[in-house]
């Protein structure tokens, strides 16, 4: 028998806290949850993963899942985890990034699926654009205390200076209700009962149940559950999420296939046990043995492999895994010459980014560009003639990954993509010549 929604989260590490009488509800009936998402930006990027990942299962376990833009929230900021104000957005931009982020989802969630518990996408802005400053403090800033508000720790962090706080605006303090509103609407239209996010939402969500329980007093049925996940750590304590470029982004522009598939495959091995769990869909049987595998022979670095294979696949393709699974495995090709030749040129960019690159012109090539000039007199690459001299004499110089003395001539044989040539220094060192 297949595990329910609840142990699946379980077993893989994705279950935080947890309100009672929520495991009850999800094994009773088909139910209908929501996760809110930020439009702080126009993409997602694998922080965001977690919660999309999240109503996959949720289907997966015949449950219905709603994923909630906050074109209205996003014009407050959430101040949860945060020790100053957000800067406000306008709403043109809000207007783009909500399109971003819903073009994003649609590729995890079939929106337009005919399934009873099809996925649902909807947008806070919605149904609190024409709500009046009076009405909302009539109906809902009156069921809600101060006292209970000021409870939360993203707002007593905030209150008490804690972590370089500067206090907190009305506008962001009123966030937590207009959240809280979001899961009464939806509650109320759709009978949602179910919010489900990272455990530093914990508060807002709690805030949600109680608004849904006291909007709707003498109901016998009016109850709301709340669910979330953990944050995701690394094991070294640093931020996860992040390479030394920024974000890692869900959507190729915005971070390449290839340093997608890096990131993944460059994972520690404790983090990767632990993320293997979390951001694939793969069984506990196959994850067991595939742990007990890596362990016997962590050199091959299997788990990381598999990890960045099923998490590319999920958020982009099998093809565009292949391909980044090439070009990762190009620099220790025996053929580096005629694989490199298979790249195109932005996944050529991506494998060498960060090298050192020097431009030459095409004249330069014509009667073949020799070896002292390609490494110091044209580049710079080495300090001097002198030093290109006798690394040649060494036997450490190589273009396109073939070893070359002093007497070889770079010519338009050698140009990869018409316009680059790949030169190393020993093994540790490589440079870039770009015709131009």
């Amino acid at each position: 028998m297949a595990n329910t929604f609840v142990e699946e989260l379980r077993w893989r590490g994705m279950l935080h806290d947890i309100m009672p009488g929520t495991e009850e509800q999800l094994n009773k009936e088909m139910t209908t949850a929501y996760i809110g998402f930020d439009p702080t930006s126009d993409s997602l990027h694998i922080g965001s993963l977690v919660p999309i990942i999240l109503l996959v299962h949720l289907e997966k376990a015949g449950h219905k899942p709603v994923a909630l833009v906050g074109g209205a929230t996003g014009m407050i900021g959430d101040p949860s985890g945060k020790s100053d104000e957000r800067n406000l957005l306008d709403e043109v931009a809000l207007a783009h990034n909500v399109a971003g982020i819903k073009s994003v989802l649609s590729r995890f969630l079939d929106f337009e699926s005919s399934n009873k518990n099809a996925p649902v996408l909807v947008n806070n802005y919605d149904w609190m654009k024409d709500f009046s400053f009076i009405d909302f403090a009539r109906d809902v800033g009156k069921r809600i205390t101060v006292n209970y508000m000021m409870a939360k720790d993203s707002v007593k962090k905030r209150f008490s200076g804690e972590e370089g706080s500067v206090g907190m605006s009305f506008t962001e303090f009123t966030y937590q209700l207009i959240q809280g509103y979001d899961f009464h609407h939806l509650y109320k239209t759709m009978d949602c009962k179910l919010q489900m996010g990272g455990s530093d939402q914990w508060g807002n969500i709690t805030t949600g149940t109680e608004l849904v329980r006291r909007m709707h007093e003498g109901e016998d049925q009016a109850k709301a559950y709340a669910m979330t996940c953990p944050l995701i750590t690394k094991a070294d304590g640093s931020k996860f999420g992040k390479s030394e470029g920024g974000n890692i982004w869900l959507d190729k522009d915005k971070t390449s296939v290839y340093k997608f598939y890096q990131f993944w495959l460059n994972t520690t091995d404790v983090d990767a046990e632990k993320y293997i769990k979390i951001f694939t869909f793969l069984s506990k049987n196959e994850i067991e043995d595939l742990i007990k595998e890596h362990k016997e022979t962590p050199h091959l670095r299997l788990l990381q492999k598999r990890l960045a294979k099923e998490v590319t696949i999920f958020v982009h393709s099998e093809n565009d895994f292949l391909n980044a699974e090439k070009a990762s495995g190009i620099l220790f090709s025996k053929t580096f010459n005629e694989d490199i030749r298979t790249l195109d040129e932005s996944l050529f960019l991506d494998v060498f980014e960060g090298v050192s690159q020097a431009e030459v012109s095409k004249a330069d090539l014509e009667e073949g560009l020799d070896m002292i000039a390609a490494l110091a007199a044209k580049t710079n690459f080495l300090a001097s003639n002198g030093e290109a001299r006798r690394a040649l004499k060494e036997n450490s110089i190589s273009v396109n990954k073939e070893k070359v003395n002093d007497t070889y001539l770079i010519t338009n044989k050698d140009l990869i993509n018409g316009k680059y040539v790949v030169l190393n220094k020993g093994k540790k060192n490589t440079y870039i010549i770009k015709v131009v």
